[in-house]
């Protein structure tokens, strides 16, 4: 009896794990929200040393494939982000053809999170897939974290 239970434990063990590993690869929509809204404190307090943080490869704003990533309101240029720092986000597309840059821009607001979805590449990878991005707007600086549902 007790080898019969300990073997069902292993074996649901074993789906288990497998399972726990592939959910903690990515990053959640609720933990791209709360990564947002520490970004935002963090602009609050001190906007040059929280762009140098968000442009940091490592620390408290990059988990995993969740990262945070801001642009001049006035001018749309990228001010923080892994890749594409001095890049125009008003000019981007995803492989659809949807402007989410500028989608991104126009749904930024003071005090509100939005969020905007469109196609875009896992880090690490070419693939475009369904990513959701928070977006708000702070100061002069629209900031976004985005995730993959």
């Amino acid at each position: 009896m007790f080898r019969t239970l300990a073997l069902a434990g292993l074996c649901a063990m074993a789906l288990w794990v497998p399972a726990l590993a592939e959910t903690v690869e990515f990053g959640t929509a609720d933990e791209a929200r709360a990564m947002l809204e520490k970004a935002v404190a963090a602009v609050k307090a001190d906007k040059t040393a929280a762009l140098a943080a968000f442009n940091s490869e490592q620390g408290e704003f990059r988990d995993r494939d969740l990262y945070v990533f801001c642009v001049n309101a006035s001018d749309g240029i990228e001010t923080a982000h892994p890749t594409h720092k001095g890049m125009k986000l008003r000019e981007m597309k995803d492989v659809n053809g949807f402007a989410f840059g500028e989608a991104i821009m126009n749904t930024a607001k003071d005090g509100e999170i939005s969020e905007v979805t469109y196609m875009w590449p896992r880090p690490d990878s070419d693939t475009p897939v369904e990513k959701k991005t928070f977006v708000t707007k702070v100061d002069d600086q629209i900031c976004a974290v985005g995730y993959y549902p």
